[in-house]
């Protein structure tokens, strides 16, 4: 096992009715900016607890943050929380609203000439505005990190930022909220989550005993809930046990002193960024393709991920991983989720090329646990995914 340092500072507040204890949390001479998505925190019965809690607390409200943040309406939160001078800011939403309000967290102390510099500089965030979140669609994680990712779709691009200063001071997870939740976004939590999990797990062996069995668990766990969860959100213990599954895939504990991957986020931003397509589905994308390409490198972990969690026993170290990567492709297309891009446009010809070249002009020369995967495999792994 590699050496590590962890500490994750987030409170989280589990279970039934826990968004009322949100009055607990927040300090009563604070200004908050209580920032949310599309509104659908209006129609679900989630925001009148979330007022009903604040009663006696000074908020403004800012709605609107579209799914993968977007720069430009994320200024015109940033210069809300100046001109109104907010102290506290409160994520309601899913991982777009809480990866936005990182951002603003962020944006809100920073002195440089541009927030985006933020981004493309890869600025490591050490402090900012204090922020907590309530979560009301499990799938990213990013209510338990310090991570996020924002999207400005003038320049067509998805960058991610994160430091020590963007862990939320405490978040909320109700399992009950998933009831309201449309099935194709059920669908993409399950998928994201368990992206999460393979490119922390899907490496090579440090000998990381426990690490290797903390990730099967959780990916176990999502294949038990999954077909629970897609057929009756109601079901408060399937809910229960995928939103803490999607926290826990992402909230650093996993990836202690084992190699990670990341190189499928890396492809997948940029689909998102190129065509709009949902996040998690960019991710089934190109996953399989990613496996299959660095097959040798990666076929003693995913033979392993095959035998523990797909019960694959039979064949060689070679067949059960070539049959784990086919029983990942059967999951995502048991959700629903399509692995080809040209399910998605058709006009995907030359994106391999135009993503390659991206990378090489930001300098993400070398991808991956071994930092081998260059702009030109990257061209070749996204063709494979055509």
């Amino acid at each position: 096992m590699n050496n590590f340092e962890f500490r994750n500072p987030t409170k989280i507040i589990f279970g039934k009715g826990s968004i009322e204890k949100l009055k607990n949390e927040i300090p009563q001479d604070a200004k908050v900016l209580l920032l949310y998505g599309g509104g659908s925190i209006k129609k679900n019965g989630i925001y009148e607890q979330v007022t009903s809690a604040l009663a006696d607390v000074d908020i403004i409200e800012f709605g609107g943050i579209p799914a993968n943040p977007e720069y430009a309406v994320l200024l015109k939160a940033l210069k809300v929380i100046k001109e109104e001078k907010i102290t506290y800011l409160l994520a309601v939403g899913g991982g777009s609203v809480i990866d936005g309000t990182k951002f603003l967290s962020a944006a809100a102390l920073y002195e440089g000439d541009t927030p985006w510099d933020i981004l493309s500089k890869s600025i490591r965030t050490e402090k900012a505005m204090p922020f907590g979140t309530v979560l009301t669609l499990p799938a990213t994680g990013s209510e338990m990190n310090s991570g996020s990712v924002i999207t400005r779709s003038e320049t067509k691009e998805k960058l991610a930022m994160g430091g020590p200063g963007l862990f939320p001071i405490f978040s909320i997870l109700d399992p009950q909220v998933i009831t309201s939740i449309p099935t194709r976004q059920l669908a993409n939590g399950l998928a994201d989550s368990f992206t999460h999990v393979l490119e922390q797990y899907l490496t090579y062996s440090v000998g990381a005993l426990l690490q290797d069995r903390f990730a099967e668990s959780i990916l176990q766990t999502l294949v038990e809930v999954a077909p629970k969860v897609m057929k009756d959100p109601t079901d408060y213990d399937a809910a229960s046990n995928f939103m803490w599954s999607c926290t826990m895939a992402l909230n650093g504990l996993i990836q202690q002193g084992v190699p990670s991957d990341w190189a499928v986020h890396a492809m997948g931003h940029e689909l998102t960024a190129l065509f709009g397509i949902d996040h998690a589905r960019t991710l089934a994308v190109i996953a399989p393709s990613h496996y299959k390409y660095n097959f040798e490198a990666k076929k003693e972990k995913l033979a392993q991920y095959g035998e523990r969690v797909w019960n694959i026993t039979e064949g060689s170290i070679d067949d059960k991983a070539y049959a784990a990567i086919e029983k990942t492709v059967d999951f995502f297309h048991q959700l629903g989720i399509d692995t080809k891009l040209s399910d998605y446009t058709k006009d995907y010809e030359g994106t391999a090329e135009k993503i390659a070249q991206r990378f090489t002009d930001r300098g993400w020369l070398g991808l991956g646990e071994y930092k081998t995967l260059s702009p030109d495999k990257v061209e070749k792994i996204v063709k494979m995914a055509y």
